[in-house]
């Protein structure tokens, strides 16, 4: 049998120590990390991740990325330099192939699922 499973209240949960955020262009910048559930062929995965203020590099040529922001905000910004800020509440997609930067504004919590480039 597969059962779904329930992972509580996502604002309130622990997740770890927080350590330098290694693509880090602008600021101190320091990120956690939860996994909470990885799909059996480990080509899905989806979890919380928080980073305090600051700029830096992404790069998702190999996975795509959805995210929900839980709390804070942030301007994403194109490779050909349009932006756009997004704030708690909001969902967004990073398709397959997308590079460009994160704007954190304030410390921001998301909930994320990376969906691998032959899923």
């Amino acid at each position: 049998m597969i059962s779904f499973e329930n992972f509580g209240d996502l604002l309130k949960l622990d997740i770890g120590a927080f350590a330098a955020k290694p693509t880090c262009i602008e600021g101190d910048q320091k990120e956690a990390t939860l996994v909470l559930w990885t799909s059996a062929n480990a080509k899905m995965e989806t979890g919380i991740w928080e980073c305090t203020p600051g700029r830096f590099a992404a790069d998702r040529t190999q996975n795509a990325e959805v995210c929900h922001l839980l709390t804070g905000r942030v301007t994403l910004h194109n490779s050909d330099g349009t932006s756009q800020e997004i704030s708690a509440g909001e969902m967004f997609a990073l398709p397959l192939g997308w590079r460009g930067e994160w704007t954190i504004h304030e410390q921001t919590r998301k909930i994320y699922t990376f969906l691998a480039n032959d899923v």
